[in-house]
């Protein structure tokens, strides 16, 4: 039953990607002044990082180990169980670095680096979700 949920956030995150590759636009400046985009992409990031957190904490469980004291540390503990690769687990730390920015300091966002994370960045998302399926695979 709990890898059907595991599975299910896996799904969302999915959506969480792919509507933001379907909405940042071609060029940087864009996203400086369309607030609905802005609005849609930050929203969507948000949402991608706190499903990553909710799966790792949802295997944390599993395992058995001590919660986590903050976001970050729920992707070391996977990483320290096996779970997580050492360069996935530094890339979604720094993710919950821009969520915390993106939600206590929304004023402070630089659409610059947001353009950056959904051109580039994206990937970390797309690792997370394989490593984590390839543990359910071999669980």
């Amino acid at each position: 039953m709990d890898d059907l949920v595991i599975y299910q956030k896996l799904t969302s995150l999915k959506r969480c990607v792919d509507r933001i590759r379907d909405k940042i636009p071609e060029e940087s400046k864009e996203l400086q002044y369309n607030y609905d985009l802005q609005d849609i992409i930050s929203v969507n990031l948000q949402r991608a990082v706190q499903l990553c957190v909710d799966i790792s904490a949802r295997i944390i469980a599993r395992l058995d180990l001590n919660p986590p004291l903050t976001m970050a540390e729920t992707f070391e503990c996977l990483k320290e169980s096996g779970v997580l690769s050492p360069h996935t687990c530094m890339r979604m730390k720094k993710s919950v670095g821009f969520r915390n920015i993106a939600v206590h300091e929304y004023h402070a966002i630089n659409w610059d680096i947001v353009y950056s994370i959904s051109t580039h960045d994206l990937k970390d998302f797309q690792a997370f979700a394989a490593e984590i399926v390839a543990w359910l695979e071999n669980d």
